[in-house]
């Protein structure tokens, strides 16, 4: 069972850095909106891309807009922070007591 544990724990570390990096793609994308991008600059098109679908499912069931401020990053972010803190870290244990 120690084979089914280390797929575990290498599960569980690339999920996590895949978290932290949708993380920090949602922050560049939430910055990027403080100013006039260019929409046609590839950067600007990947974020919106990228971070599109997610937020348009969460303003869609929370009307997360107060006075002209979207706060559907923010409630994003979070519920990325509770996958890693959650799902992540149920992966390490489950790991753990298989090895």
């Amino acid at each position: 069972m120690f084979i089914f544990g280390n797929l575990l724990i290498a599960l569980a570390q690339v999920l996590g850095m895949l978290i932290r990096f949708y993380t920090w793609i949602v922050i560049a994308r939430a910055v990027i909106s403080w100013v006039s991008p260019d929409p046609y600059n590839p950067i600007v098109r990947f974020l919106h891309n990228a971070t599109d679908p997610v937020l348009y499912r969460i303003r869609r069931l929370i009307p997360a807009s107060f006075g002209g401020v979207d706060f559907s990053p923010l409630i994003l972010i979070l519920g990325l922070y509770f996958l890693e803190a959650f799902l992540v870290q149920s992966l390490f244990d489950l790991s753990r007591q298989l090895k």
